[in-house]
C-alpha cells in the first residue's frame, strides 16, 4: 500500500486549506486513514482519523469543529478539510493506513504501518 499526500501550503490564519491522501496498491475501501501531523521539535500528533467505512470518525480536540474528514473510496481518497487555520496548527501532515483498524485503535499511530511522505502546512499569523 502506497500514500500520497497532497494539498499543503502556506496560508493566513483563518483560511481553509484541503489535504488530500491517495491510496494506491490495495482498495481503500479495506484501510481505515489517519491524518497526523509533526511540528518541528514536537512529537508527532493525531489530527482526525476514519473508518474504513466511513461510518466512524475521530478528531483530536485542538481540530474537532474547524477540521473533517472525509473519504471517497471510489477514488481512493481521504481528504482532510482545514477551516479555520491557525498558527499552531503549522506542522508536516502524514496520512497512514491501517486494514481493518478498530475504534479504540484509530487515535494511535503505532496502529498504522502505511505512511505517506508527508505535506508541509504553514499558517502564518
Amino acid at each position: 500500500v502506497q500514500l500520497q499526500a497532497s494539498g499543503g501550503g502556506l496560508v493566513q490564519a483563518g483560511d481553509s486549506l484541503r489535504l488530500s491522501c491517495v491510496v494506491s496498491g490495495r482498495p481503500a475501501r479495506s484501510y481505515g486513514i489517519a491524518w497526523f501531523r509533526q511540528a518541528p521539535g514536537k512529537e508527532r500528533e493525531f489530527v482526525a482519523a476514519i473508518r474504513w467505512n466511513g461510518g466512524n470518525t475521530a478528531y483530536a480536540e485542538s481540530t474537532k469543529g474547524r477540521f473533517t474528514i472525509a473519504r471517497d473510496n471510489a477514488r481512493n481518497t481521504v481528504y482532510l478539510q482545514m477551516n479555520s487555520l491557525k498558527p499552531e496548527d503549522t506542522a508536516v501532515y502524514y496520512c497512514a493506513a491501517k486494514r481493518g483498524i478498530i475504534v479504540s485503535s484509530m487515535r494511535r499511530s503505532d496502529q498504522y504501518n502505511y505512511w505517506g511522505q508527508g505535506t508541509q502546512v504553514t499558517v502564518s499569523s
